[in-house]
Order: structure tokens, then C-alpha cells, then sequence
């Protein structure tokens, strides 16, 4: 904070009593989001937009030559990569930037929102960093990844949950819950049954096998990581509790756009010649849209806190 020439002045004739308070202040939040952040989100925002940015370039790169950073990988797991490019260069990548824009205008919806496209962010970078071989992007994938941690480290302690609950005036939250909590039976379920069985039998999975790797990332990230954070949401939700508020839109996203990738290698596998699963479609594309649509009754006409 400047000093004014008269204050520095007066320090020559009298003690100057500064206020303990006035020097712990720190710059005030974006105006819009005032009542809803601990500090000022911006810095976070802002890397965001960066980021997008980022992985924008990188996945048009990869797709205009698939062989050269993908040609080592097995034919499923090129499909995936190939379906999860076309999916960060048109929708992730895009609206993430247009999230992080109307946060920064002071859209507490926006702000919301943009968490669940952070989060997904760094999912799908643990998988590209850790997952695909070694190659000339690797390095672009890491900063992705690691500024995006950050962004959604920053971001999330940034918020207030208590304020966000105060704040805004969440409708079927119940309802919202319910379904976060069936989607972590669901996937967890889905996924015990893959590997119990292999475990049993001494094999592996299907899908570690298809992609010729040592663990399935998504197995991993989902059991060790994601699955209990959405279980705890839709808990904390379920009881009005101000988490719950807080977390379950970020939560929604994400469950809408990890279906995407899904739904857009079955049309890529068909379009290279290889064999689709098209009976994904309709189970993911029931969860992406009840996602998509339980997240616009959490936050609809919430453009902007009170």
C-alpha cells in the first residue's frame, strides 16, 4: 500500500500508530466474489487462462501428427489420446478460459464451474504426464499439470464455503447428492469388478492390457482419489453442509467431462477402422447429461454473487 509524502513527513515529529489489523489486510477480492473468498482468486484465475492456452497448443500439435507423439502407444490407447485432444481443443481448453474470464467479472457461478474444469485438468494431465511415452510434449504435459495443481490448489482455498452457502440459493441439492453418491457406488463397482477378478486370476485387467501399461491410471485416480472426494461432497451435500455447497458443482463438471473423452473415442475407434464400443454411448451419455443438467439447477441464475 503507498505511503503518502505527508505520513513520511510526520514520522520525523511524532510516532505513527499503525493498526495490527490494517497491516494484516490484504488487497480486496474480485468486487463480484467479495463475500465468497478467504483471498483474492485472480493469480489463479489468471494461470488458468495460461494454461488453457497451453494445453490448447499442445493438443493441436498432437493432432496434427498423431504417429510422431503417439505412434508408440497401442491402437486403443491412441483412440483415447486422439478423443481426448479433440475434446480439450474444443470444449475444455475454450471454455475453461471463458470460466476463468467471467470468475475474473465476478460471476460466482463461473467461479464454481471453472473449478470442476481445473479439476479435470489435472486428471487428464496425471494420465498424459504419467501414462504416454516419453516424447517431444512431455514437457508442455507437466507444466499443464503442474500449473493446474496449483490453479486448483489456489482457487480452492481461495473460496469461502460458508460464504458460497450463505451466498447462494442452491435448489435440489438432495437430488444432487443422491446422484453423486450413486455415481460413486456406480464406477466403484464397475471398476472392483475389473480388478478383483484379474486379481484372482493372476492376469490383468482388460484395459491395462489393451493400453500395454503396468496400472490403469483411471483406476488409480478414480479409487485413490476421486471417487472418495465425490463421496465426501455428496455426503456433506446430502447434509446441507456448506462443503457440500461449495464443492458439488466442481464435482458435476467434472463427472460431465470425463464422460466426453468416452463418448468421443467410440467415433474416433470407428472412424480409424477399429472396433467401437458403441454401447457407451448411452450409459455415459445419460451421466454426462444429468451432470450437466443437475450443475444448471445448482447455480442457475447465480451469474453473480449478491
Amino acid at each position: 500500500m503507498p505511503i503518502h509524502p505527508d505520513a513520511m513527513t510526520a514520522t520525523h515529529h511524532a510516532p505513527v500508530h499503525i493498526s495490527a489489523d490494517l497491516v494484516l489486510t490484504e488487497e480486496p477480492p474480485l468486487t463480484g466474489l467479495s463475500g465468497v473468498m478467504h483471498k483474492d482468486p485472480a493469480p489463479w484465475l489468471r494461470l488458468s487462462l495460461a494454461t488453457a492456452a497451453l494445453a490448447a497448443v499442445g493438443s493441436l500439435i498432437a493432432l496434427v501428427d498423431v504417429n510422431r507423439f503417439y505412434g508408440a502407444e497401442t491402437v486403443a490407447f491412441v483412440d483415447q489420446a486422439i478423443a481426448q485432444d479433440i475434446v480439450n481443443l474444443a470444449v475444455v481448453a475454450p471454455l475453461t478460459a471463458f470460466f476463468a474470464w467471467r470468475a475474473l467479472r465476478g460471476s460466482l457461478a463461473s467461479y464454481l464451474v471453472w473449478l470442476g474444469f481445473v479439476t479435470f485438468t489435472v486428471y487428464n494431465y496425471v494420465i498424459y504426464a504419467f501414462s504416454i511415452q516419453f516424447g517431444p510434449l512431455f514437457l508442455l504435459w507437466v507444466a499443464v499439470l503442474g500449473a493446474s495443481v496449483f490453479a486448483l490448489i489456489g482457487g480452492a482455498v481461495s473460496l469461502d464455503a460458508n460464504g458460497v452457502a450463505n451466498a447462494l440459493d442452491f435448489r435440489k441439492e438432495r437430488l444432487a447428492a443422491c446422484f453423486l453418491l450413486l455415481t460413486v457406488v456406480l464406477f466403484g463397482f464397475l471398476w472392483l469388478s475389473d480388478i478383483v477378478p484379474a486379481l484372482v486370476d493372476g492376469t490383468a485387467p482388460v484395459a491395462v492390457s489393451d493400453m500395454n501399461l503396468p496400472t490403469n491410471p483411471v483406476h488409480v485416480l478414480d479409487l485413490a482419489f476421486f471417487l472418495p472426494a465425490v463421496a465426501i461432497v455428496g455426503g456433506s451435500l446430502w447434509q446441507r453442509r456448506p462443503l457440500g455447497y461449495a464443492a458439488a458443482p466442481a464435482m458435476l463438471v467434472f463427472l460431465a467431462l470425463t464422460g466426453l473423452p468416452i463418448l468421443a473415442t467410440v467415433f474416433v475407434a470407428d472412424a480409424r477402422g477399429n472396433e467401437p464400443a458403441w454401447q457407451l454411448l448411452a450409459p455415459i451419455g445419460v451421466i454426462s447429461a444429468i451432470s450437466i443438467l443437475l450443475t444448471w439447477i445448482l447455480v442457475r441464475g447465480l451469474s453473480h454473487s449478491r
